[in-house]
């Protein structure tokens, strides 16, 4: 398949074999609410406990056990529904969906269905090529997770983990707005961005905070939505892509071929790069939604929203146009830095009355490079922000130059200690004493009459010299004060 853009739609078509198609993808994701408790008891969420380990009488749906609202639970929901530009509904309701899993122990899952917590929203997402579009949320609802089957652990049985079972989930329904699987991708990440930025879901995808359901149809341009398939339960924005290709081609192939699509739920097997059927498609009425008995409609006012709003952090959008217009960084480079909160408090740390440019330059280049190598979060960097504050200091104030900056970035990461504590002990300070500078660049055109007279016809050697007296300088050379040294010498 070739993916191209048409510049009549502005929207990416595939190239089948009787033409072109249009993918339409829409996204429901289950967001593991940032809390102690779980929704409806006291029972832990932390992860990677001992199976059954967090488990209460409510959880494991022991008899005359009721749920109790967990309020942190809530407030987390309103929160990212106001992050999400979204309609805060002041009455919602609970109810049970009805459906039987050997790890679902009420034999039912206590959900929102007609009247959800939060409403219509939206997401404004960023591509790598500049192009930024806007994706529809339908809604936000609160629900409770189900436990853990594991099979692979006897020969003839399988267990029930239910240390999930109970865990607030928010799930988050996107309209049929993507039309890539890049647009897909981007929108995931965006959203995953904006849940850590204001504290309502860690978003790790390895430990399940955040999975995605993915709706794929396809349609010829211009045409009714077509039938589409649910791929359940992708744990990776990498995944997601791969998955919504493969099931777009999936798709493709059997209309060609003369067949239909069944609305169906699937599974991406991401070995084979594949979809593969799981179940007939489930509609609302097969799940016999009706209001929780055990449970009130959830109200509040709208000063309860009000309070929550005027608490909330600075979300990505606002703090990258903050970076480019405060800062001067190109919206590129503030993009990057506020891709993850950590590091944007790290630059505004390491910014904080220093060049923002230089600051930036320092994050994203060196340091972001060095955490790479060693495989480390910036939370985990061994060079804090105020160390690399006073490196850029240092540059700042003359006393080293850039290549001695980076020699110390090194001898600090490995070592640790002040920076200019290190630069004393070592002897790292640059040379600018002119006449210790013009000794040497002396030394330089003496050793190397050839060079001399070959740099007044190629000017483009002064380079050569610069190196030569930087290295006899061992790199503590003032490079100014070296280049106009050597201009002067050489006639240039």
């Amino acid at each position: 398949m070739n993916v191209t853009t048409r510049p009549d739609s502005g929207r990416k078509l595939i190239r089948g074999a009787t033409g072109d198609w249009e993918v339409v993808i829409g996204m429901e994701v289950h967001a593991q609410v940032a809390s102690e408790a779980k929704l409806f008891s006291g029972a832990s969420t932390a992860f990677g406990g001992s199976p059954n380990s967090h488990v209460s009488l409510v959880d494991a749906a022991m008899p005359g056990m009721l749920p109790v609202i967990n309020a942190e639970c809530v407030a987390q929901a309103v929160r990212t529904g106001l992050g999400l530009k979204a309609k805060i509904n002041l009455t919602s309701v609970f109810d049970r969906k009805n459906y039987f899993y050997p790890d679902l122990p009420q034999g039912y899952q206590i959900s929102q269905y007609k009247q959800p917590i939060v409403g219509e929203g939206a997401v404004t997402v960023d591509l790598p090529d500049g192009e930024t579009f806007t994706v529809g949320i339908e809604r936000l609802h609160l629900e409770q997770d189900a436990g853990k089957s594991i099979h692979d652990q006897h020969a003839t049985m399988s267990f029930v983990d239910l240390n999930r079972s109970g865990v607030a989930l928010m799930e988050i329904v996107s309209r049929p707005d993507l039309r890539s699987s890049e647009e897909a991708k981007a929108f995931l990440t965006k959203l995953r961005v904006i849940l850590r930025y204001l504290g309502t879901c860690d978003g790790d995808m390895e430990k399940g905070s955040l999975r995605a359901d993915v709706n794929v149809s396809v349609r010829r341009p211009g045409e009714s939505l077509g039938t589409r398939c649910e791929i359940k339960n992708v744990n990776s924005i990498r995944f997601v892509g791969q998955a919504i290709d493969s099931e777009a081609g999936r798709q493709i192939g059997v209309i060609e071929d003369g067949g239909t699509i069944d609305q169906e739920t699937r599974l991406f097997d991401p070995g084979r790069g594949e979809t593969r059927s799981m179940r007939s498609k489930e509609e609302a009425h097969d799940y016999r939604y009706f209001p929780d008995p055990d449970l009130l409609p959830l109200t509040f006012d709208q000063a309860y929203v009000d309070a929550l709003a005027a608490a909330l952090p600075e979300l990505p959008d606002a703090r990258q146009a903050r970076f480019v217009s405060a800062f001067g960084l190109s919206p590129y480079d503030a993009d990057v830095l506020v891709a993850e909160k950590a590091n944007a408090d790290y630059f505004e740390t390491v910014a904080a009355g220093r060049d923002p440019k230089l600051a930036a330059n320092w994050v994203m280049n060196e340091l972001a490079g060095r955490l790479n190598r060693d495989g480390k979060a910036i939370a985990d960097s061994p060079i804090s922000a105020e160390q690399l504050g006073t490196i850029i200091d240092l540059i700042a104030e003359g006393t080293i130059s850039g290549k001695i900056a980076k020699d110390l970035f090194e001898i600090v990461w490995e070592s640790g200690g002040d920076p200019r504590e290190v630069v004393e002990a070592r002897g790292m300070k640059q040379v600018t004493d002119t006449g210790a500078i013009e000794a040497l660049v002396d030394e330089v055109i003496a050793a190397n009459p050839d060079k001399v007279q070959a740099v007044k016809d190629k000017p483009n050697m002064l380079g050569w010299f610069v190196g030569q007296v930087m290295k006899a300088s061992q790199g503590r050379a003032n490079p100014q004060a070296v280049n106009a040294l050597l201009k002067g010498k050489l006639g240039l």
